[in-house]
């Protein structure tokens, strides 16, 4: 784990306030009718015109990521690709983009509804983003992480959903995926961590309306509900200081989903 200087987190809220901005821009373009290959354009141009790098683009897999955003519908989890699929009311958006802004890294993401979505989807996204909201606050009091994963997780099973156990949060720093794994869930035999100044992670809760099982779609990036049900996501980095938790990929008034 790499400990971060409070310069260096200095460094990384620039870059989340770039990230906050492009998250902005996405939502102002989020509409019925728009496709998602559009949406990432819009985030893209975004990205470049504040001189910063789209961290997701290009990165190695069965083909190298094709775009600057992850935009995952309903029952795709993350790593959905934009493409010309037609966003329609009802429908729920995960957007998930990663940047990097003079040597270092933000990523958040947050799932939209377009236009007006069932009551059970919109407690599904209440439930994710609380469960985010609830992490950071924990933050303020728990010395080790798996005291937080089992408090955040029972809470959301209670609710009557369940996360997503295949995929987790991470370190972040210099680079996008840096040490430690930042799973979701308790399991007593994951590595644990220690809560201390210096710690920066993204934390990801990604929570689903049925099976917690996913698996991988034909594209090999997009990541599906195994029965097709729903699927919500929200995530911000998180800088551990002497003063406690701070987020580094909120607004510059400290506003954002999850506060």
């Amino acid at each position: 784990m790499k400990l971060k200087t409070p310069e260096q987190i200095k460094r990384m809220r620039e870059a989340g306030l770039v990230l906050w901005e492009t998250h902005q821009t996405a939502f102002k373009a989020l509409a019925a009718g728009i496709t998602t290959a559009e949406l990432n354009a819009e985030i893209e141009n975004y990205i470049n015109g504040r001189h910063a790098i789209a961290l997701f683009k290009g990165v190695p897999g069965v083909i190298p990521f094709p775009a600057a955003a992850c935009i995952s519908v309903n029952e795709e989890v993350v790593h959905g690709i934009p493409s010309n699929r037609r966003l329609q009311d009802g429908d729920i958006v995960s957007i998930d983009i990663g940047v990097k802004l003079n040597g270092w890294c933000a990523d958040a993401a947050a799932t939209y509804a377009v236009g007006i979505i069932d009551e059970a989807t919109r407690s599904l996204l209440s439930v994710t983003e609380n469960m985010l909201r609830e992490a950071i606050a924990l933050l303020k009091t728990n010395s080790r992480w798996s005291h937080i994963a089992k408090k955040i997780s029972k809470r959301t099973e209670r609710a009557g959903f369940s996360i997503v156990e295949e995929l987790v949060g991470h370190g972040i720093g210099t680079e996008l995926w840096e040490l430690p794994q930042v799973p979701n869930f308790y399991c007593p035999q994951l590595p644990d961590f220690r809560i201390k100044p210096g710690v920066v992670l993204a934390i990801e809760p990604m929570v689903n309306m049925g099976t917690k099982r996913v698996k991988t779609a034909n594209d090999g990036w997009t990541v599906v509900t195994c029965d097709s049900r729903p699927s919500a996501h929200f995530e911000h980095t998180v800088a551990i200081t002497d003063d406690g938790p701070l987020v580094l990929t909120c607004g510059p008034s400290g506003e954002g989903w999850a506060m």
